[in-house]
Order: C-alpha cells, then sequence, then structure tokens
C-alpha cells in the first residue's frame, strides 16, 4: 500500500487535476500497484474561505459575491472534467455541499460571529469540494474509487485551527475502515473532527500530515508527497541559480531544512512515517519521471558532507545584556517563560559563554512585543541598572547549513565563516547545536542573496 498527496498548486485548475489522473492511471493503476491518494483543496480555495468568513462577519456584503465566484469556479471546473451526461450526480453533490456552506456563512453574517470551531468548518469545504470533483470525475472515467471525508476517521481534541491528533482511537478507525473497503480512497487532506464529530482542521501542512497519518496507520510502503518541484533543492533556486535535486535526506535534515525556510514540507508531517520508519518521496506532478528526493531514517552513504542551505529571508534580532545577569541562576527560564506566556515563538538563541548578553531572533511583526514583554519582566533589574536597555536590531536574515554528515567533520565552520569572510560579509550572530547537524548565521538581509551562493558554491560543488 502506498498513501500518495496531492497539493494545492497540483490541483490548480481543471488541466492540472487530468494531469493528476494521468500520473495515477499511468504510474500505480495500470502496473497494479495499491495505493490511495489525499488531495488538498483546488489552488488558493483554503484562503478564499477564510476571506468569505471574515467578510461574513464584518457584515461585508462583498462575502456573498465572493461566495458566488467560489462557487462557480467548482462548477465550471466539474464541467471541464466531466460530459454533460454524467454529471448529474456530481452536481447534486456539489449542490448538497453548498448548500451546506451557505448555511453557515449566512449564519456568520447574521449573528456576526466568527468562532474558530466555525471557520474550521467553513475552511473545511475546500477539501470536500476538491474531492468530490476528483473522485467522481475518476469514477465517470471508469476508476473505480471511493471518496472518503477524513474527519470521520482522523479523531482530535478540539483545538480548532491546529488540532492535535488522538492516534489511539484514528489509527484504529483506519484500519478498521480499510479492511472493509478495499477500493482505492479519495481522501480529503486537512480536516478531521472530535470525539463529538465537530469538524477540526490539522493546521499548516494539514494535508501532508493527513497522508502521513494514514501511512503511518496502514504501515505504507511509502508515502509519495507531490508537489511542484523537483523534490528537496540544496537551496532555493530562485536565490541560487546552480541550486540542484537531492537524492536523498535523512528526516533530521528534512526537519531542518523546513524549519529554516524550504516550504516542501512541513516537520509535523513527518513524525507518524518517522515513528513507523516509513519512507517519504517528494515528486512533482508537472515532470512525473524525475525520481524526486526521498526522505529516510538514515543513508547508507552520501557524498555531501552539507545537504542544504536554506534561510528566512526577514527576522529581528532582540539582544538583552547586562552584568546584572552574569552568574544568576533563572535568568534565561524568566526570558523564555515570559515571551512563552505571549506566543512568541523564537527562531534562534545565541548567548555569550560569559552570560553578559543573549541574543533572540524572532519575527519583525513580534520585535516590539517581544521588547516590551522583556521590559516588564526584568523592570527592576533595568532600574537597578543590573540589565540594561533591550535592544531590537532589524533587517536580518538566517541562513542555515544543514546536514547529518557535518557531525564529527572538521573544518565545515572554518570553511562557512572563511567562505563569507572573503567576500566582506559580516556575520551578526552564530547559533550551533551540540549534534552539530545545523550552523545557523544571522546576517545583514541586504547580503542573503549573496551569502547563499557563496556558501552553495564553497559547500556543495558538484
Amino acid at each position: 500500500m502506498r498513501i500518495l498527496k496531492f497539493g494545492g498548486s497540483s490541483v490548480g485548475n481543471a488541466e492540472r487535476i487530468n494531469n493528476v489522473i494521468g500520473i495515477l492511471q499511468k504510474y500505480y493503476i495500470s502496473k497494479k500497484i495499491k495505493f490511495s491518494v489525499v488531495f488538498s483543496a483546488f489552488q488558493g480555495v483554503t484562503d478564499k474561505l477564510i476571506e468569505i468568513g471574515k467578510l461574513a462577519f464584518k457584515r461585508n456584503l462583498q462575502y456573498s459575491l465572493e461566495l458566488n465566484s467560489l462557487i462557480e469556479h467548482h462548477f465550471k471546473i466539474a464541467s471541464q472534467l466531466n460530459n454533460k451526461e454524467k454529471i448529474s450526480p456530481l452536481t447534486k453533490k456539489l449542490n448538497k455541499l453548498f448548500g451546506e456552506l451557505k448555511e453557515v456563512v449566512n449564519g456568520v453574517y447574521l449573528v456576526k460571529e466568527l468562532t474558530p470551531r466555525t471557520l474550521d468548518y467553513i475552511v473545511s469545504f475546500g477539501e470536500k469540494l476538491s474531492c468530490t470533483i476528483i473522485g467522481e470525475t475518476m469514477l465517470n472515467r471508469g476508476i473505480d474509487c471511493e471518496i472518503l471525508f477524513a474527519d470521520k476517521l482522523i479523531k482530535t481534541d478540539n483545538n480548532f485551527g491546529s488540532a492535535r491528533v488522538d492516534f489511539r482511537v484514528t489509527n484504529k478507525k483506519i484500519i478498521n475502515y480499510f479492511n472493509k473497503h478495499r477500493k482505492l480512497q479519495v481522501i480529503t487532506g486537512f480536516i478531521s473532527s472530535t470525539s463529538k464529530n465537530e469538524i477540526t482542521t490539522l493546521g499548516r501542512g494539514g494535508s501532508d500530515y493527513t497522508a502521513s497519518i494514514f501511512g503511518a496507520a496502514l504501515n505504507a510502503e511509502l508515502i509519495e508527497i507531490w508537489t511542484d518541484v523537483d523534490g528537496i533543492l540544496t537551496a532555493d533556486p530562485r536565490k541560487v541559480k546552480d541550486a540542484f535535486s537531492l537524492e536523498s535526506v535523512t528526516y533530521e535534515e528534512a526537519m531542518e531544512l523546513s524549519h529554516f525556510g524550504a516550504k516542501v514540507i512541513y516537520p509535523p508531517t513527518m513524525l507518524p512515517a518517522l515513528q513507523k520508519k516509513i519512507k517519504i518521496v517528494i515528486k512533482n506532478t508537472f515532470n512525473p519521471d524525475f525520481p524526486g528526493t526521498y526522505i529516510l531514517e538514515k543513508e547508507k552513504s552520501s557524498k555531501f558532507t552539507v545537504k542544504g542551505i536554506s534561510s528566512i529571508d526577514d527576522i529581528a534580532l532582540v539582544q538583552v545584556q547586562g552584568g546584572g545577569m552574569i552568574g544568576v541562576s533563572g535568568i534565561a527560564a524568566r526570558l523564555f517563560g515570559a515571551l512563552a506566556r505571549y506566543n512568541i515563538n523564537i527562531i534562534l538563541i545565541s548567548q555569550a559563554s560569559s552570560e553578559h548578553s543573549i541574543c533572540l531572533a524572532v519575527l519583525p511583526k513580534h520585535a516590539e512585543e517581544a521588547k516590551k514583554i522583556i521590559e516588564e519582566e526584568f523592570r527592576l533589574e533595568i532600574l537597578d541598572g543590573k540589565i540594561g536597555k533591550v535592544e531590537i536590531e532589524k533587517n536580518l536574515s538566517i541562513i542555515a547549513v544543514v546536514g547529518e554528515n557535518m557531525r564529527n567533520t572538521p573544518g565545515i565552520a572554518g570553511k562557512v565563516f572563511g567562505a563569507l569572510g572573503k567576500n566582506k560579509i559580516n556575520i551578526i550572530a552564530i547559533a550551533q547545536g551540540s549534534s552539530e547537524l545545523n550552523i545557523s548565521l544571522v546576517i545583514n538581509k541586504n547580503n542573503l542573496t549573496d551569502a547563499l551562493n557563496v556558501l552553495h558554491k564553497e559547500l556543495l560543488k558538484r
């Protein structure tokens, strides 16, 4: 059994959906490979549903026009994919779904209330609509399949917007369902439900996560994530023209690269697969013959010490310093605890061994708030002069140099710093974990593209 997943860019219009169905027929159905397939909402639809919900909440009648446009968009794709004489069952299903969607959105408009629970219910229609259209189209073309709304099987808590999966219940439900349903399943990504059958969603990367959940529960031989690039690249090709696709990476390398800006896969997606040691492959819908990149537990060998150079393009550095921090227990705990209470995510931490200063990288939109929180937490120390002014430096970027083979390989850091130094690129802050899997550098944002190209040329020679 394989679990395949196609993202929104792969099913953005009728032509692309025809391409996906062609891939399924050519590479799987004709070869009698057993599989089921997860689909995201059509490209841009999830964002449009959120916009419609917010317009209705604001009592802006534009919501109705946007909703009608969305309805027309789906019916247009359905009609482009199916002959008139075969489209009637699909039309009935779509009318039913749109009737339910209209009802809830109109309710938001009337009540002027948009809770996370209601928003999850609204955005769930993206996947329900895409899978209904694609599944019915496949049936009309003689492909024996069933449409499966994943909220029937994936059970979560009630943390709407980013629900946590109850794997004990979910795995049991998936196994029981697939024991009774042997046909190819066309599965909605992203959506799930509570024990009370209230719709929830799985958060960012939710459709990939759905594929991983089903793959792990069914002990799949392989999970295939089909997207719009040739696997995982050594760097962002928009910034580094010499970037190339990797044959394979480990789970840890993939997680590190994803955390620092590589958009191919979202780290939590991999956890169920990692626990079951199931391989994941990243494939390109628009170049299906390309082998893609395999994500493995462990590689037998690799010709590259460094696997990739990733970046977060825009960050701010918040610096706390003062002689009163030296040798004082609990300073870091108070600092991180205060920021955590306000849900400020810390991207990178750098602390001098003297304990005189701590630097924190955060998103620019959180910088001023983080500064105020820290000043409030340490107001007495600041008044006493034990801690100086909390400072913010903006217009910065983080570069992450990632590779498992960097462990115990002398000279990698020297090459990194030397390459940047020769090209007069200043390093503002450095962080490296004891695992030696990642060296992270903070630099001026204006130097980002030059730095990425310099490091790629130095560290990833083919």
